[in-house]
């Protein structure tokens, strides 16, 4: 990651070179300034096609998302390199909408996670940084991952109580799950809310590559969320047609049937168990480690961690490598679940590895 201790002074310092200003004049209402401003400059780009690439960057990333077959596509990606000016960081993002109005609502969190996460965290490690009792010789990985933790938690809080009041997208029968990476140096920050999932591909001491899952698939029937619905008078069960998917249910009605228990919306169960707060932890990059991907649920309910990361490592060209993956997750639906509209597929592969494939950002609608 670097020298903790130098992270605020290097990101007020990046961004007064960027602007031609001597960097001991620039303080942080400046930087914060400056980074709103390069912000706005993406803001189109994020509209779009949700991706933010900078040229010579050393990243490699690939990008795909497919529509299944129940409607509009509600899935939607962010890979955002030199995230908030700083070349050492990247955000990816990959949002999984559900209910009538979940691709409003999957692509309005991806607007607006990425630039008040940078607000929270800017914020917070200045608060920090002016602290009179914090001991930059104390544990740094410490102090830096409990910065992004309490950026992401507010973050996701913010973003929860301004998708209710929304004036032009109904959330109260629709969501969408989040699941984002930052990556700061050889660290990667991890903040989930549902049942999207990052898996992580490392070498073996044999040389084989074996998959890490980073995150929990929060169903509702793992026993703390279960316990978190029931306790708030939601109810947990299957239906009699799906045998072992546990959806959330009201305490009298038969609905909504969320298949996960945290999300962004929904706000017809919020008082009911469901939640938005992140699940949010951390993983040092190791030379064994090779990249990582970051995939909806279209994914895994027909591919397995160790299928995934075997996929990806067989592309020769890793800028196509979320596109296989994908499209092998169609032949599986079509294969293992036969009579089942296929769900909506979605991957973010992100290498850490040199490349020297010149297509560095591939992404498919």
């Amino acid at each position: 990651m670097g020298n903790f201790s130098t992270m605020f002074n290097g990101l007020t310092r990046s961004l007064s070179i960027k602007k031609g200003k001597n960097p001991r004049n620039c303080g942080g209402r400046e930087a914060a300034d400056a980074m709103a401003k390069e912000a706005k400059k993406n803001d189109m780009i994020l509209r779009s096609s949700g991706i933010v690439h900078v040229d010579g960057s050393k990243n490699f990333a690939s990008v795909c998302s497919k529509r299944g077959q129940k409607g509009v596509n509600q899935d939607c990606c962010i890979v955002w390199e030199e995230f908030g000016c700083q070349e050492d960081l990247m955000f990816c993002g990959i949002f999984d909408g559900h209910g009538p109005w979940g691709h409003y609502v999957a692509k309005s969190v991806r607007e607006s996670m990425p630039l008040s996460l940078l607000c929270n965290w800017q914020e917070t490690l200045g608060q920090t940084s002016l602290d009179p009792d914090f001991d930059l010789d104390s544990d740094k990985n410490h102090h830096s991952f409990n910065i992004w933790k309490q950026s992401y938690l507010k973050t996701c809080a913010v973003i929860d109580q301004e998708l209710e009041q929304h004036c032009k997208i109904d959330s109260f029968y629709s969501g969408t799950t989040a699941l984002s990476i930052v990556r700061q140096g050889e660290v990667l920050v991890i903040a989930n809310v549902g049942d999207s999932r990052a898996v992580l591909a490392t070498t073996s001491d044999d040389g084989s590559l074996i998959p890490v899952q980073l995150t929990i698939d929060f169903k509702p029937n793992l026993p703390k969320e279960a316990e978190r619905i029931i306790q708030s008078k939601g109810r947990v069960f299957c239906l009699d047609d799906e045998p072992g998917v546990h959806r959330v249910w009201l305490p009298d009605v038969e609905s909504p049937g969320l298949a996960m228990s945290r999300a962004f919306g929904d706000y017809c169960v919020k008082d009911f168990g469901l939640t938005s707060v992140p699940d949010v932890t951390q993983r040092n990059i190791t030379s064994r480690d090779q990249f990582v991907v970051l995939a909806t649920d279209g994914v895994w309910d027909v591919i397995s961690n160790q299928e995934a990361v075997e996929i990806i490592s067989s592309v020769p060209d890793k800028a196509k490598s979320a596109k296989r993956l994908v499209e092998c997750a169609v032949h599986a639906w079509k294969r293992k679940r036969r009579g089942i509209a296929m769900d909506d597929i979605s991957a973010i592969c992100l290498f850490f590895q040199s490349s020297p494939f010149s297509h560095q950002v591939h992404s498919v609608a």
